[in-house]
């Protein structure tokens, strides 16, 4: 497909709006955005889609790298690769994770990014560490992680320049409690994650003002019926929006089900945590500076631990319909609206609605990719 002119119409079986779904609707654009939508009669000159559910591009708040590239490189040409391994699989908006690293080295990786945020490519940074519990530190690597002390948090949102839109850490370590109120007072989520805290250390995180966990059950002390630990306490508060990774690797069908239908379309967002390998195939490849070798998909370790993912979205949500039950509408807010509503760019993406960019995807009535647009550009993959 090509490019549409001002004033295109598009017409599908299905269009998934903040109202509903529209049975045999159309959607007229303008330029790069949404002008109207509508059902009934579409006004001449539409491009019929045809059977399936056309819904918002994706909206992808915890993303490493993809086709080959991490986002933890200086290298522009990395960020561009990942994104657009990303963006054929239906992402339309990305935050760039980047994992533990020697504080000076980690300023630099975010001022790279912070240029690529201004040119409009990325919507913004995401620091999965270094203030992280080593006792939970995945794919972090140990002997790099430290305390939130205030001159760390300082120094990293100062190579930022406000491009920082999320900070990961552990509520049970010295300073964490005092740095989430600092995150939260310039604007910044505060998440909890790779944790290895009891309840009685995650509620004064959450008072303080965190917002997010940051893929729920995965990188945390496990849920117990006598102590409900990060899992259970972040899950049943309603303050806390849950991250959750629908590849059906790190979390059980039937648990990734249980958690999004508690969390309710509110408080759930699908994130595909992938890492440089995803869309480039087996092989052996780095995460920060930690060997990962890639076997039928699942990156690991050498101990055997899960180092992120190869997730796509369009595969997250058509996990989370197909296998954990969940209905297409649910996976329309988890997979787009509700991320779009905690970068604070609701106004902008994120929704199927007049004067929002017209960020498109189209699945089939399989739910596999068929169309991408960006910004009224098609960027369709050969499928």
């Amino acid at each position: 497909m090509t490019t549409h002119d001002t004033g295109a119409t598009l017409t599908a079986s299905r269009i998934v709006t903040p109202d509903g779904v529209l049975e045999n609707g159309w959607i007229r654009l303008a330029g790069a955005v949404i002008d109207e939508i509508g059902t009934g009669p579409a006004p001449t000159g539409t491009t019929d889609l045809g059977d399936g559910w056309l819904v918002p591009g994706f909206v992808d708040i915890h993303c490493h790298g993809g086709g080959g590239g991490s986002f933890t490189g200086l290298e522009a040409d990395q960020t561009r690769a990942a994104l657009a391994a990303h963006r054929s699989h239906g992402t339309t908006t990305t935050l760039a994770s980047l994992v533990t690293a020697p504080l000076p080295d980690l300023a630099k990786q975010v001022g790279a990014l912070h240029e690529l945020v201004v040119d409009g490519l990325l919507d913004g940074i995401h620091l999965e560490g270094p203030f992280l519990s080593a006792a939970r530190c995945g794919a972090h690597d140990p002997a790099l992680l430290r305390e939130p002390d205030e001159q760390a948090i300082r120094t990293l949102l100062k190579a930022g320049k406000g491009s920082i839109k999320m900070v990961t850490l552990a509520p049970e370590l010295n300073g964490a409690i005092p740095a989430v109120r600092t995150l939260t007072a310039q604007g910044v989520i505060a998440a909890i994650g790779h944790t290895d805290a009891v309840r009685e250390q995650v509620l004064p995180a959450v008072d303080a003002g965190a917002t997010v966990a940051t893929h729920l059950f995965n990188g945390m002390r496990p849920l117990h019926h006598r102590e409900p630990g990060p899992v259970g306490t972040l899950l049943d508060d309603e303050r806390i929006t849950v991250e959750l990774i629908c590849d059906l690797v790190h979390l059980h069908p039937a648990v990734a089900g249980l958690a999004a239908r508690h969390a309710g379309t509110g408080r759930t967002v699908l994130i595909t945590d992938a890492i440089s390998a995803t869309g480039a195939g087996d092989g052996t490849y780095e995460l920060g500076k930690l060997p990962v070798t890639v076997v039928d998909g699942e990156p690991r370790l050498a101990d055997g631990s899960l180092a992120g993912s190869t997730l796509t979205m369009d595969a997250a949500f058509r996990n989370l319909v197909n296998d954990c039950g969940l209905p297409v509408p649910a996976a329309v807010h988890a997979a787009s609206t509700r991320p779009a509503e905690l970068l604070g760019a609701a106004d902008r993406v994120g929704s199927l609605r007049p004067g929002l960019a017209a960020d498109l995807v189209f699945l089939g009535d399989d739910l596999r990719l068929r169309h991408v647009m960006k910004s009224g550009n098609w960027d369709t993959p050969s499928r």
